[in-house]
C-alpha cells in the first residue's frame, strides 16, 4: 500500500519525500526492513521516540511520532498508539469491518464466556473466530496466544486470516492492558460484554479507578453493550456506553434478562432465562453460581446477536469445558483433582465456594501469587483460601524476578486464625505432591492459578510445567 493511502487513516502534520510502498507497520525497531513505517510508542519501560534515529538508519521509510525527534520523513500525530492501531488495520484492508465483532471484558469469566459465545454462534451458521487467553481460532487454524489481546500487527493479521477462511464473526477477550494501550482503538464492536470487575492488575494500572477506566473504554465504541447488572460497578459501565444497553441479572427483576429457578448441582447449573415475555431453559455442565453468570452473559450476547432461543439452549447444553477452568485431571486417584486459573481473590472465592458446596470429603487448595504483579491481592487470596478450604498449601506461581519466599511472606499475612491449616512449599512440583499425599478418597484437590498455562516463569525463564502431567507423574511414581 502506498504511504499516501495509508496516511489517509490518521491526522498528521509533516511531510515525506517519496510516496513509497509500505508493507510493514511496527513499533519495534528490531523488526524494521525495507517498506517499513515505524511508529514511536511510549511503553512503560521504553519510549519508542528514542529509537526514531535507529529506525531510520535501519531502513524505515518514514516515522510516526507524537513530538519531533529530528529525523527525516517524520509525521506527527496526537496519539501514536491510536495511530498505530489505525495504520495496522488499514494496511490489512480493515478485516474488522468485515466481521461481526464481539468483545468481552471483565476481571473474571472472560475466557469461559468468550468460548461459550463461540460455541453458540458456530452451530448457528455463523463461522466465528476466537481470540483469547487459552487459544486463538482463526477458522481452520489454531494458535497458542502470547497475549490475551494481541498487539495491533498480530491482531489484524489474525482478523485477516479469519476473513480469508470464511469467518463472519470474531469473539475476543479484551484485556484491561490492551484497552489502556489502545490496541483496540478504532474497532466499532457490534456487541461488548461486561462480566464483572474486582481487584486485579493494580501493578499495571496503579489504582482500581484506573483499572475500571480502562475497562470502560470498550463500551465507548460499541453498538450494543451487554452488562451484568449485579456487579457493584455496573452503572459505571452503563454510563460509558454510547450504544444500546442490555442488562442481565440473577437478582434484579429490573434487568432486561433475569435468571429464575436457579439450580446448582455437583457438576452443572440450570435456570430459566426470562426476558420480554420469553423464557429460555439453560443448562451448563459447570458448577457454581459464577457458571450461571457466565452462561447468562453468553446466552444474552447470542440472543442479542439474533440466535434463536432453541439454538442457544441446545448449544450451551452441549458446550465442552474450557481448558484450565475447573478442569478435572484424568488420573489414577480416588480424590477429585481439579485445575483452575483462579488468580484473583474473587475468582478463587467463586471456585472454592462452588466446590465447598459439592465436595464429598475435605477440600484441599494449592495456590500461589505471581511475582512482579499486584502485591495487594496476596493476603486477600490467602484469606479466601483459609475461609473455604480444609487444607491450604501456599506455593509459587510464576515468581518471575521476585524472591518466591518474599511473595509467600506477603500471602501469609492473610492467614489470620487458620495457621494450623496452612502449609508452605515453595517448589510447586513438591507442593502438588504434598497435596496429593494428603488427599483421601472423596476429597477434592484444586490446583489454582495456572489453569491453561503449561509453564512456570522463574527469573526471566519460561520453564515447561504442565500440572496435568505433573499430577500423573507423581501418582505413577513408586512410594
Amino acid at each position: 500500500m502506498k504511504l499516501s493511502e495509508l496516511l489517509r487513516e490518521v491526522e498528521y502534520k509533516g511531510q515525506y519525500t517519496k510516496d513509497v510502498e509500505i508493507d510493514n507497520v511496527t513499533d519495534d525497531s528490531r523488526l524494521i526492513r525495507s517498506g517499513t513505517l515505524f511508529v514511536c510508542v511510549r511503553h512503560r519501560s521504553f519510549d519508542g521516540h528514542t529509537a526514531a534515529q535507529e529506525a531510520v538508519e535501519n531502513g524505515a521509510e518514514a516515522v510516526v511520532a507524537e513530538h519531533p525527534t529530528g529525523v527525516s520523513n517524520e509525521l506527527l500525530v496526537k496519539d501514536s498508539r491510536a495511530a498505530y492501531a489505525a495504520l495496522c488495520a488499514a494496511l490489512r484492508n480493515h478485516p474488522e469491518r468485515k466481521l461481526r465483532m464481539i468483545g468481552i471484558t471483565g476481571t473474571n469469566g472472560k475466557t469461559t464466556t468468550a468460548c461459550l459465545v463461540r460455541d453458540i454462534l458456530e452451530p448457528y451458521s455463523m463461522r466465528c473466530g476466537l481470540l483469547g487467553t487459552v487459544q486463538n481460532i482463526l477458522g481452520d487454524e489454531e494458535t497458542a496466544p502470547e497475549l490475551t489481546t494481541p498487539k495491533p500487527p498480530e491482531l489484524y493479521d489474525m482478523l485477516g486470516k479469519m476473513v480469508n477462511q470464511g469467518c463472519v464473526g470474531c469473539v475476543m477477550e479484551a484485556s484491561s492492558q490492551a484497552l489502556q494501550q489502545g490496541r483496540l482503538s478504532g474497532i466499532e464492536f457490534d456487541i461488548a460484554v461486561f462480566t464483572n470487575i474486582t481487584q486485579d492488575h493494580l501493578d499495571y494500572h496503579g489504582t482500581f479507578e484506573d483499572y475500571l477506566k480502562a475497562k470502560k473504554k470498550l463500551f465507548g465504541s460499541a453498538k450494543k453493550a451487554v452488562v451484568n447488572l449485579d456487579d457493584p460497578h455496573a452503572q459505571d459501565i452503563v454510563s460509558a456506553c454510547k450504544g444500546e444497553v442490555v442488562t442481565y441479572s440473577a437478582v434484579l427483576d429490573c434487568a432486561d434478562y433475569t435468571a429464575k429457578n436457579i439450580s446448582l448441582e455437583n457438576c452443572s447449573v440450570s435456570f430459566e432465562l426470562v426476558s420480554k415475555g420469553r423464557i429460555v431453559h439453560i443448562e451448563l455442565g459447570s458448577p457454581g453460581i459464577f457458571s450461571v453468570y457466565n452462561a447468562m452473559a453468553a446466552a444474552v450476547c447470542a440472543l442479542e446477536a439474533g440466535v434463536p432461543p432453541e439454538n442457544v439452549s441446545s448449544a450451551l447444553l452441549m458446550a465442552q469445558g474450557v481448558c484450565g477452568r475447573l478442569e478435572k485431571v484424568d488420573c489414577n486417584s480416588e480424590a477429585d483433582i481439579l485445575i483452575d486459573y483462579a488468580h484473583t481473590p474473587d475468582g478463587l472465592e467463586n471456585v472454592l465456594r462452588a466446590l465447598r458446596e459439592t465436595c464429598r470429603g475435605k477440600l484441599i487448595v494449592l495456590f500461589g501469587c505471581g511475582g512482579d504483579r499486584d502485591k495487594l491481592k496476596r493476603p486477600l487470596m490467602c484469606g479466601v483460601a483459609c475461609r473455604y478450604a480444609d487444607t491450604v498449601i501456599v506455593t509459587s506461581d510464576n515468581p518471575r524476578t521476585e524472591d518466591p519466599q518474599s511473595i509467600i511472606d506477603d500471602v501469609l499475612k492473610g492467614v489470620g486464625k487458620a495457621k494450623s491449616r496452612v502449609l508452605v512449599e515453595i517448589d510447586r512440583r513438591k507442593a502438588i505432591a504434598l497435596a496429593l499425599k494428603k488427599a483421601r478418597a472423596g476429597d477434592t484437590v484444586i490446583l489454582a492459578g495456572k489453569g491453561h498455562e503449561k509453564y512456570q516463569i522463574i527469573g526471566n525463564e519460561k520453564l515447561p510445567f504442565d500440572e496435568r502431567e505433573e499430577v500423573r507423574k507423581i501418582l505413577a511414581a513408586p512410594e
